[in-house]
C-alpha cells in the first residue's frame, strides 16, 4: 500500500466532508485546513490528524475505512482519540485527551480556530455564548499539559485573538518562577 501524502489525506478528508459545512456556514474543509495548518510546527503526521479530526464523528468513515485508505496508523490512534463517543461526557473527554500529547495539541488547534471572533460572530447570540463558554473551560483543561511554545505556535497561527489570554494564563506560573 502506497504511503499517503499530506495532499492526499486532505483530499480523503474534502471527499468525507463533500457538502458539509462548519457552524459559521463555510465548507467544512476550511476548518480542517485551519487546524491542520496551525499543527504544521509538530509535524506531517499531526497536521494529517487534523485534516482527518472530525472524520470518524461527522462522517460515515471509520477508523478501519482510514487504515485501509492507507493513513498511518498513528494518525488514525490520534484522531480516535480526539472523536467526542456518542453520549460521553465532554469534560471527560478533555481529560482523556490530556493524557496524550499529540491529540492534546490537536484539540487546542481545534479549539483555537472554533474560537476565531469572526467565526463565532457568525452564530446566533445563544450559541455564541454557549460555545465560548464551552471553548474556554476547555482551555483551561487543555493548556496546563502543554508547553506554552506549543500553545503560542498554534495560537499565532489558528487564532491570535487567544494570545492575550495564554499570556494571563502564564503570569501566576511566571509570577511564581520570579518569587513573587
Amino acid at each position: 500500500m502506497a504511503v499517503l501524502t499530506l495532499a492526499d489525506v486532505e483530499a480523503l478528508a474534502a471527499d468525507a466532508h463533500a457538502g458539509q459545512l462548519d457552524k459559521a456556514g463555510e465548507p467544512y474543509i476550511g476548518h480542517l485546513r485551519a487546524v491542520a495548518a496551525g499543527l504544521a510546527p509538530f509535524g506531517v503526521g499531526l497536521q494529517m490528524a487534523g485534516l482527518l479530526h472530525d472524520v470518524l464523528e461527522d462522517t460515515v468513515l471509520g477508523a478501519d475505512d482510514l487504515l485501509r485508505a492507507g493513513v498511518p496508523f498513528g494518525v488514525v490512534a490520534t484522531v480516535r482519540r480526539v472523536t467526542k463517543a456518542p453520549g460521553a461526557d465532554y469534560q471527560a473527554m478533555l481529560q482523556q485527551i490530556t493524557t496524550d500529547h499529540s491529540a492534546t495539541l490537536l484539540k487546542i488547534a481545534d479549539n483555537a480556530h472554533n474560537s476565531v471572533p469572526a467565526r463565532a460572530a457568525r452564530l446566533a447570540a445563544a450559541d455564541r455564548e454557549r460555545l465560548a463558554t464551552r471553548y474556554r473551560a476547555a482551555r483551561r483543561v487543555l493548556w496546563p499539559v502543554a508547553a506554552p511554545a506549543d500553545i503560542r505556535a498554534i495560537v499565532e497561527s489558528v487564532n491570535p485573538s487567544l494570545l492575550a489570554e495564554l499570556r494571563e494564563s502564564a503570569e501566576p506560573e511566571e509570577s511564581a518562577r520570579l518569587g513573587g
